[in-house]
């Protein structure tokens, strides 16, 4: 279509939006410098300076609206207050940093070393070392015992305190602020003003064994000990149970021989034990340690040699009961006293209560040690088993999510992948094993079931991971999608109908924030069906069930979905996930309504995604100053992005884009208005983008990583690009047009797989040769595995299958390092001969949009692409067949199995499929 207006002028308005959008808000945090008097750094968007209210050398704490408006009070329980996160839809337990530097800590007493364990003397046939240590060495803390406020960096996260410029900077009130527990005193004297404070080591889990059986998790090294430090721990509702279980057999630790994975639920641990006096060459003694998330750990002892085995088992147990946020930002208390019960041990502090018990029965418990100990005689070729389980009493606070439990059944079918390449069947079978870890189900609803961003950094709700994960795995079902579209659509902003909305609490008539958890609907189905392009509104429901969101910046986010902030990279502020959430939400609803999601639920989600293209046709740019007619995040009332526009990102226009193409198939289908509005919209946006995004250079051109204003592009090239392939689903079969030409689109297939973003291993985040680069910098080189994946499947659908060979090829040499469970990023080095890739410190193992990428990097090879609501399924698949021959079974079509053979020159054979639709061949 021809455009009359001038150039950069602003685009025709969509038709009217009724009622006015609502949400939450919030700045990027400022960078912490430690307590007692931190001042903040001044991030994008000016969070203010100075000290943060509520820590000393600070006046109190004044209610109001730090930057972009989020009230001190708008942190949610378990997670990181993302955007005005409601308390029972933030990410539970935390959304941490990845890896965020230490110096941003507050810091307190340097923290001595545990004393040696050792047990006390005893002197059985083969002898223990007399003297020693006594038991129970407990960790002290690491400094101040504090708990941190609402609006502290650290405050519901699951990682490193951030910087500002870090990933995972919390949402909320100004960072660094802090909550002096009662009756503890401060940590040392005030140090002056701009002093920094000495750094906090910095958790790292890059090496431990993590079993993950959400909401259950266990962290150790190698050797199977838990000695309390780091991560190490079995966690519990964000809580720790259990901070030490240290083994010791015949007053000797064993010596480790081997520590791995089972499941991704299960770890096994073998240690040997020479006894000294002992001739022979072999080790007489081995002890297996059987650990599981849950909490249970079986340890048993097998004598392979000559003589009976008389000696003591002890094992010292300890814990502090601190929250996974704490520890996982560094902060360590001391053991708790324990006190003994009948098999075990119980501990009791900070309103929590954990237990320890043993069967059989402990000989002797030592309390103030926290020893448990046998004494063992074990005949030669006989056993003896020991099973230890750790529970905590008293959940955390609030309703946190459970498992999936037992008898519950996978969201998922369990597809059995056959391919010429080995690496492939491998792949699904460990990512799914992990998604199957990461499963919650919603303390709202518990038949819905989403996947937790990761662990052990975001061990809980992500809504934007929550989705990615979901709509990577429909070939297998829609009952994933279906679960997680719904928890999602609880935590919603909705603002309160126009009309007799439900009174709010007096609290909030000066404190209303889209962060409160007041804000969020129960269900998907209630609350007014939201706007609608075209002027036209949804049938008006009943109120909303929590009371809605009163006030003009309620109203003006309406239908966005909260997700925490994420690191812009180097180039970039730091982003808001709810954005990217909110777009999503409209992407999963209707290619889940493709693969064949029941008409009735989907119904019932359509007023959510209503609600959702409100807030994209509310997010719309209008000011002079601006990126006039393209999308900035939503993360701020639209009268503050009107004053203050941040920049228009392009993976955000490629999301909104789908967003307004698939939403408006959503709205035709169901008899809804505004369809037209939203393609017209789109086709405009494709124009703008195509004149104003590009930029022009020796290697012919490439998008802009974003645009500040007009002629004010980001030259950086970054791996954000891959959106851009990424075109959802459309009817029969086909693909939604793209934002770039046919031309551009080949110029970006080629840059892709220079080694200035192909790592080998996979696409880094930022050039190489930006002299911002850093092999492991979030978004500036490491390697994503969700972004390299749907590279490879949008090259594929574009055409340039030789391109996506070459990047596919490096995700699978990569897994085989990683034992065929990808994490969730890695470091973006050039790829060595004979070198494995380099972990990252702080990614997530297992993460949940990395997991469902590697299902969807196999899955997607064979073309698949329904239309059930039209009767029809094409296959499609990747003419050069890149795995060889590849053959999918128990994939999930309209709910019914579907098989797809693909030979080694690329021809699909379907050899089931449900009988009411029609096949098409690519």
């Amino acid at each position: 279509m021809t455009d009359s207006r001038p150039p950069h002028a602003a685009p025709q308005p969509l038709p009217p939006v009724n009622p006015p959008t609502s949400g939450a808000a919030t700045a990027p945090p400022a960078r912490p410098v430690g307590p007692p008097t931190p001042r903040q750094a001044t991030p994008p968007h000016g969070t203010p300076n100075g000290p943060a209210p509520g820590t000393p050398g600070a006046g109190p704490a004044v209610p109001g609206t730090p930057a972009h408006g989020v009230p001190a009070h708008g942190t949610a329980a378990y997670g990181v207050p993302a955007y005005g996160t409601p308390a029972h839809g933030t990410p539970a337990y935390g959304t941490p940093a990845y890896g965020t530097p230490p110096h941003g800590t507050p810091s307190g007493a340097a923290h001595p070393a545990a004393h040696p364990y050792a047990p006390p003397a005893a002197t059985p046939p083969y002898g223990t070392p007399a003297g020693g240590a006594p038991y129970g060495g407990g960790t002290p803390p690491y400094g101040t015992v504090t708990r941190q406020g609402p609006g502290h960096p650290a405050a519901g996260r699951g990682g490193p305190v951030p910087r500002a410029d870090q990933p995972g900077a919390p949402s909320g009130a100004p960072a660094g602020r802090s909550e002096q527990v009662a009756g503890v005193p401060a940590a040392g004297p005030a140090r002056p003003a701009g002093q920094a404070a000495p750094p906090r080591p910095q958790p790292s889990a890059a090496h431990d064994v993590l079993c993950v059986n959400a909401p259950g998790m266990a962290s150790s090294g190698l050797d199977g000990q838990l000695r309390g430090q780091g991560m190490h721990g079995f966690f519990r509702h964000g809580v720790r149970t259990l901070a030490r279980m240290e083994l010791r057999l015949g007053g000797m630790e064993p010596l480790p021989l081997q520590g791995t994975l089972t499941s991704t639920a299960a770890a096994r641990f073998v240690g040997s034990v020479r006894v000294p006096g002992d001739l022979d060459p072999d080790p007489a003694l081995t002890v297996e340690r059987l650990r599981h998330a849950d909490g249970a750990e079986t340890v048993t002892v097998r004598n392979t040699g000559a003589r009976p085995a008389r000696l003591p088992l002890e094992i010292a147990l300890g814990t502090d009961l601190g929250l996974l946020t704490d520890i996982a930002a560094g902060r360590r208390s001391a053991d708790l006293p324990g006190q003994v019960q009948s098999s075990g041990l119980r501990w009791v502090g900070q309103g929590r209560a954990a237990t320890v018990s043993a069967r059989p029965s402990p000989h002797a418990v030592l309390a103030g040690a926290g020893v448990l100990r046998w004494d063992l005689e074990i005949q030669p070729g006989a056993r003896w088993s020991v099973e230890l389980r750790a529970e905590l009493e008293t959940p955390s606070t609030g309703r946190p999510p459970t498992g999936r439990g037992p008898g519950v059944p996978l969201p998922w079918s369990e597809p059995e992948v056959r391919a010429d390449d080995r690496r492939a069947a491998r792949l699904v079978s460990r990512a799914l094993d992990s998604l199957g870890g990461l499963l919650l189900a919603d303390a709202d609803r518990p038949t819905d079931l989403y996947t937790a961003s990761g662990a052990p950094w975001r061990f809980g709700l992500t809504a934007a991971d929550a989705l990615w994960a979901a709509r990577m795995t429909l070939p297998l079902g829609t009952r994933l999608a279906a679960g997680t579209l719904r928890a999602v659509a609880r935590r919603q902003h909705q603002a309160a109908p126009p009309v007799a909305p439900a009174p709010a609490p007096a609290s909030r008539a000066t404190d209303a924030t889209p962060g409160d958890g007041a804000s969020a609907p129960e269900s998907a189905g209630t609350g007014a069906a939201g706007p609608v392009p075209g002027g036209a509104t949804g049938p008006a429901g009943g109120p909303n069930p929590s009371g809605g969101e009163a006030g003009p910046a309620a109203q003006t986010m309406d239908g966005v979905i909260p997700g925490p902030l994420r690191h812009g990279g180097p180039e970039l502020p730091a982003s808001c996930t709810a954005t990217e959430a909110t777009l999503l939400f409209v992407t999963v609803l209707a290619e889940a309504w493709r693969w064949g999601m029941p008409r009735a639920e989907v119904a019932e989600l359509l007023p959510a995604a209503e609600r959702a293209l409100g807030a994209l046709r509310s997010a719309l740019v209008e000011g002079p100053e601006g990126p006039v007619g393209f999308v900035a995040d939503f993360g701020r009332p639209a009268e503050e992005r009107a004053a203050r526009p941040g920049p228009a990102r392009c993976e955000v226009q490629a999301q909104a884009h789908r967003a307004a193409l698939q939403g408006a198939d959503l709205l035709d289908a169901f008899d809804r208005p505004g369809g037209a509005q939203w393609r017209s919209w789109a086709a405009e946006l494709r124009e703008r983008f195509r004149e104003q995004f590009w930029i022009d250079d020796l290697s012919g051109g490439r998008p802009a990583a974003a645009l500040l204003a007009p002629d004010r592009p980001v030259p950086a090239v970054a791996s954000t690009l891959v959106h851009l392939f990424d075109l959802g689903l459309a009817a029969e079969g086909e693909l939604h047009e793209g934002l770039l030409d046919r031309e551009q689109t080949r110029m970006l297939a080629q840059r892709l797989v220079t080694p200035e973003l192909d790592c080998g291993w996979g696409l880094r985040t930022l050039s190489a040769k930006s002299p911002r680069f850093n092999p492991l910098g979030h978004r500036s080189g490491a390697v994503r595995v969700q972004e390299t994946a749907l590279a490879v499947s949008g090259l594929v659908d574009a055409g340039f299958e030789r391109e996506a060979e070459i990047l596919l090829e490096g995700l699978l040499e990569a897994s085989v390092h990683f034992e065929g469970r990808l994490p969730e990023m890695y470091a973006g080095e050039q790829k060595v001969a004979d070198c494995p890739p380099v972990p990252h410190p702080a990614a997530c193992r297992p993460a949940g949009v990395s997991a469902a990428a590697a299902v969807h990097l196999v899955l997607s090879l064979a073309g698949v692409r329904p239309d059930v609501p039209s009767g029809r399924v094409a296959t499609r698949p990747a003419s050069t067949a890149p795995l060889g021959a590849l053959e999918l079974t128990g994939l999930r079509v309209a709910g019914e199995p579907f098989s797809v053979r693909v030979s080694r020159i690329g021809v699909a054979v379907v050899e089931e499929a449900p009988s009411f639709l029609q096949l098409a061949a690519g």
